[in-house]
């Protein structure tokens, strides 16, 4: 196992440290906590918000549904393209029975 070390990433104004294994996931890490704190910044300027936790869960809410959303999505098209491959076997099956 790499060794890890410990980075500090900033959210919604308080200091985290963490723990990381390669600059890849420093990377991915602060790249998150940039999003983050955009989308902390857009629900505050744009929705009368009186408590910072209603917002970081908002914005779980809104990270979490687009993870969610994107499975549906990856097995619909899983699920299309596995009845095309079935179609195109059973094509290729007629040809060959031929």
């Amino acid at each position: 196992m790499a060794d890890s070390y410990k980075i500090n990433v900033i959210i919604g104004g308080r200091n985290y440290p963490v723990s990381v294994e390669s600059t890849e996931v420093e990377q991915g890490m602060r790249a998150a906590a940039s999003k983050i704190n955009k989308l902390i910044a857009n629900y505050e300027d744009n929705y009368a918000v009186n408590d910072k936790q209603d917002v970081l869960a908002m914005c779980a809410l809104q990270f979490a549904s687009f993870i969610e959303v994107n499975k549906v999505l990856k097995e619909e098209e899983k699920d299309a393209l596995m009845t095309e491959i079935s179609k195109l076997n059973s094509t290729l099956e007629s040809y060959l029975e031929k």
